[in-house]
């Protein structure tokens, strides 16, 4: 589903600020696949995510999804096929529309016709609007009316979350998601996350701080340090490793020990 070859990026190249992000990082996804991802602070995490999602050009490498080539692809053009959400519950969102208008703007978007944007939202898509979010369990079925401004950060989330997928994509993007939220809420987006992901098969990548998190949820961990991937566990290895063993792993890829007190005390 998701091929990427050996991509670098380097960000103010030749200055004093010079920063090299991605380092001839290479990762291949198969349909179906739900890998989480951990490293500290400047490992990599968010820049692979936006190099994916085409907020940028990587300097070197190529990136496809599902056989095309989107090296290249502009990113209001990748967004018909990807989902992203980011830590921060306001950017997914715009908070003087109505829920009802951003879910007919996350629907619009995915349509394939060029002229989607200036299509009419019908009767039936209001009704299948109110079914998705009845999924939701928060009530907001009967709040479609309402700016989305009005809703808390785990709503906000939540809607977000369903915004990305009541049309499944070929490739959903978690970037800590959840960790701006309460652990109740947290919780609850999480296992509707599990829920949408499980019903639909979609292909996500996951970024998380948690340790537990990222050995129980989906079928693959990552491991990144210094703009590449030191650590990738699967099937019975991953299956039968504790976060000790994770963090040992860590160190022997990395040649350094995790010293991030967020994913430490998660």
């Amino acid at each position: 589903m998701l091929d990427i070859k050996n991509i670098s990026k380097t960000f103010n190249p030749g200055t004093v600020n010079e920063k090299k992000a991605l380092s001839g990082l290479s990762l291949h996804l198969e349909p179906g696949d739900f890998v989480t991802i951990v490293g500290s602070n400047g490992a990599g995490k968010s820049t692979l995510f936006n190099a994916i999602a085409g907020a940028f050009y990587v300097d070197e490498g190529s990136i496809r999804l599902s056989g095309e080539d989107i090296t290249f692809k502009p990113e209001y053009r990748r967004s018909r096929e990807m989902g992203r959400l980011f830590q921060d519950p306001m950017r997914g969102t715009a908070p003087h529309m109505t829920i009802g208008e951003n879910l007919a703007l996350a629907y619009l978007r995915t349509a394939k016709n060029q002229h989607a944007y200036f299509s009419r939202i019908t009767k039936k898509d209001l009704a299948f609007f109110r079914d998705q979010l009845a999924k939701l369990d928060m009530g907001l079925e009967d709040r479609m009316k309402q700016p989305v401004g009005l809703l808390s950060g785990g709503q906000r989330q939540a809607l977000t979350l369903l915004m990305s997928t009541m049309v499944p994509p070929k490739l959903l993007l978690l970037d800590e998601h959840t960790a701006a939220l309460d652990p109740a809420t947290a919780e609850k987006v999480l296992k509707i996350t599990r829920d949408v992901v499980a019903e639909h098969h979609i292909t996500t990548l996951m970024v998380t701080h948690n340790m537990h998190q990222a050995l129980e949820l989906g079928n693959r961990t990552l491991m990144m340090d210094n703009g590449n991937i030191i650590l990738d566990v699967q099937g019975e290895q991953r299956k039968n490793m504790t976060v000790n063993d994770l963090l040992e792993q860590f160190r022997a890829g990395a040649g350094k020990s995790l010293d991030n007190d967020r994913i430490l005390l998660s």
